[in-house]
């Protein structure tokens, strides 16, 4: 019997970037229904609705983790008794962060031996983790026949590999606007563009997807002239903030917004992921005591001209606030730094004069203008952007894609500046990748970098979906879910206390690495007397000794660790000055080393103990 009917509209998520929306304007030339068979249409008709189903479900972990390529998987096989499309889904899953379980793996699971003969609909080409092959081998293995895919994935090295390796297995690929054409599609396309435009736009531009958001009254004033600002919108308006951050790597404001409101920039009213603050101020001139030097509650980096206050970035280092510092401070640096830290989205809550100086410098992709029913006046009064050296309406910019919603008394009108990226249509063949576009081959360089888990060597992270099984000190065989979770959970491990060992418990039921790691870093600042006494001196075994279980249960890890011989590897984290490498190689990178000592080990050329502490 077919698993019962389940709603064929995805549950409603937390609130998008891109909520509501009409239909971005695609680049595909789909041709028009009556070009098809009557019976083609209506197969076509079905595969839209539930690739538009895979795009709905993709955008389910949206707030909860960080923000990451958004990936769902919908199976489903027509039921001759019905037409009811509800009753023909078997199983579905979404990428619930960075480092868990693939959306092919669990639909699979999901579905069970309903999958056999069954479509898979992905609103993105598979590719969570570089060198993981668990979502094709997921769809092999649950019997699937056919594969629908929205999009090809946008990133070089990972880009048309899994639709290469499934039709190798003997499975039918479509993709949409190649294999699919028809006007159908149009809708269900867009929706897969819009889930994963913060990566289309990584991936096209080299920034992270950008969206400045403000709130005015009726007469387009941020603040009254005396500068204050509480409230402009309503309540409603400023939950959906709340959720509008959740969805972001970091919220940037500047030094005067600092100064006036002395914000939070929490997503406070939003269980999950908080996101990063970033401050930008040339002259650092911030006050001595703000919300956001609090980093209890969330991660605080100051932007500033290199040699700003020096005495008072000290202060700021001092009380767990990073300062990074600039040649000359300007939001293209800041978003070339944040894409390096490996942001995909960046909320911009400022003011008009940064604003008018992001817009102009062309890193903004989206506005959320928020609309109060009210009037203030004032000739001075602060308005949402600045100045653009703008003289003629003519010169103005158009939004594209404008939407409307009212929410309570205010109106959100939204709209792009810059179109969503389709980089579908310039995506050569398979066969002609390595000589079109040589920069595929990650094995040219004598220096290689890996950060993300989706990046090229994404699988060297610690946060790669590589589930390790080892024993714990009484011998008993452990499943942790990623080299983070072990690692973190070894701060505690050995503590003969009971709240130590909730913490350990703790850590290995979080759900995804990343959540592992927060727990992990605010139990130990939290709770100092709680870590292990040795945990300084023994944190590069720990996690070299989860590294080596690591390769050594993949085989194809080990494989692609060896193919890096003769190459230096690089943690390439700019923040973290242990593990990785840092901004400007300022970094110990640790975590590079330690692999270049398993890569040594597995070839034989040195010693099995650790000793790369001893040459720092």
């Amino acid at each position: 019997m077919p698993p019962p009917p389940r709603p064929l509209v995805a549950a409603p998520a937390p609130a998008s970037y891109f909520r509501p929306f009409r239909l971005t304007p695609i680049r595909r030339r789909l041709p028009a229904t009556s070009a098809v068979s009557a019976a083609a249409a209506a197969s076509h008709a079905h595969d839209a609705v539930f690739l538009r189903r895979a795009a709905d479900v993709a955008d389910r972990s949206a707030g909860l983790t960080s923000p990451h390529p958004n990936f769902g998987c919908v199976i489903a096989r027509p039921q001759l008794e019905t037409d009811n499309l509800e009753a023909w889904v078997a199983g579905e899953g979404f990428l619930y962060a960075q480092g868990t379980p693939c959306a092919e793996l669990l639909a699979a699971q999901e579905a069970g031996e309903h999958a056999r003969g069954a479509t898979a609909y992905l609103n993105l080409e598979p590719g969570d983790c570089y060198g993981d092959s668990t979502a094709v081998s997921s769809l092999v293995q649950a019997g699937i026949t056919r594969v629908v895919v929205g999009l090809r994935h946008p990133l070089k090295h990972l880009r048309g590999k899994a639709i290469q390796s499934l039709r190798s297995e003997g499975i039918q690929v479509d993709v949409v606007g190649e294999d699919l054409q028809s006007k159908l599609f149009e809708e269900a396309l867009t929706s897969c563009l819009i889930v994963n435009a913060p990566l289309l736009y990584r991936a096209a531009y080299h920034v992270p997807f950008s969206v400045l958001k403000y709130a005015m009254t009726a007469d387009g004033k941020i603040a009254a002239s005396s500068g204050h600002a509480s409230w402009v919108s309503g309540r409603a308006s400023r939950g959906r903030v709340f959720e509008l951050r959740g969805r972001s790597d970091a919220v940037i404001v500047g030094g005067n917004t600092v100064r006036r409101d002395d914000p939070r920039l929490t997503a406070r009213h939003v269980k999950g992921h908080v996101p990063v603050r970033i401050v930008m101020s040339q002259t650092c001139d911030l006050p001595e005591e703000a919300n956001l030097w609090n980093v209890h509650e969330a991660y605080t980096i100051v932007a500033t001209q290199r040699g700003a206050r020096r005495d008072f970035q000290k202060k700021l280092a001092m009380k767990g606030v990073e300062v990074v510092e600039f040649d000359m401070l300007n939001p293209r640096d800041v978003m070339s730094y944040c894409y390096d830290r490996g942001y995909l989205s960046v909320l911009w809550e400022c003011g008009g004069t940064l604003s008018a100086a992001a817009i102009s410098a062309r890193v903004i992709h989206k506005v959320y203008a928020f609309c109060a029913p009210k009037i203030i006046g004032g000739v001075n009064a602060p308005t949402p952007v600045g100045e653009l050296g703008m003289n003629q309406m003519t010169q103005a910019i158009d939004l594209i894609d404008v939407s409307y919603e009212q929410i309570d008394r205010d109106m959100l009108m939204s709209g792009f500046i810059q179109p969503i990226p389709d980089l579908s249509p310039v995506i050569p063949s398979v066969d002609e990748i390595p000589s079109v576009d040589p920069e595929v081959s990650p094995y040219e360089t004598n220096i290689i970098s890996f950060y993300k888990t989706w990046d090229t060597f994404g699988a060297f992270s610690n946060f790669s979906p590589h589930p390790l099984h080892m024993p714990d000190e009484q011998g008993h065989c452990l499943t942790w879910l990623t080299v983070e979770h072990y690692y973190q959970a070894h701060k505690f491990v050995g503590v003969d206390n009971p709240q130590a060992r909730e913490f350990v418990q703790e850590i290995k039921k979080a759900r995804s690495p990343e959540e592992a790691a927060r727990i992990g870093r605010t139990r130990q600042r939290e709770f100092p007397e709680l870590v292990r006494a040795d945990w300084e001196s023994m944190k590069i075994n720990v996690m070299y000794r989860a590294l080596k279980c690591k390769f050594s249960s993949y085989p194809h890890l080990t494989e692609m660790l060896l193919s890096t011989a003769g190459s230096v590897l690089v943690e390439s984290s700019p923040h973290d000055l242990f593990w990785g490498g840092g901004r400007e190689g300022e970094g110990l990178n640790y975590l590079g080393r330690l692999l270049m000592q398993l890569r040594s080990e597995i070839l034989g050329t040195v010693r099995t103990s650790v000793e790369v502490a001893d040459s720092a």
